[in-house]
């Protein structure tokens, strides 16, 4: 369990830093999108809570709301992202990838959820 949550957390931490950093990259592969006006500022923020999220449920000795709290955000993420692509707006090269990686990591932790339960 504490490699999944470990692999989840270090992705958010991941995206979020490349989001503080260069927004308009990560914007235009999921999005296939330029960021204009006040975006690149939201990209930002989105990132620093990216990495909170991240660093918040870093594995340590009681895994339990860690694995709660990433459960939670990869459900939303995954149906938002699907319903992002359904609907055709600003669908980039790595939106896919995306709802295919975070819905892996649902179906990862969403096993770990129910095996801690069942010990």
């Amino acid at each position: 369990m504490k490699t999944v949550i470990t692999l989840a957390a270090a992705a958010e931490i991941a995206t979020g830093i490349v989001l503080v950093v260069y927004p308009p990259i990560v914007v235009r592969l999921l999005f296939d999108a330029d960021i204009v006006g006040v975006g690149e500022v939201v990209s930002r923020f989105a990132g620093i809570a990216l990495i909170g999220l991240g660093v918040a449920c870093w594995p340590n000795v009681s895994a339990r709301p860690s694995l709660d709290g990433m459960l939670t955000y990869g459900l939303l993420a995954t149906l938002y992202l699907i319903y992002v692509g359904v609907r055709g707006a600003a669908v980039g090269v790595l939106l896919w990838p995306a709802v295919v990686v975070h819905a892996i990591l649902v179906v990862l932790l969403l096993h770990a959820r129910f095996k801690k339960r069942n010990e």
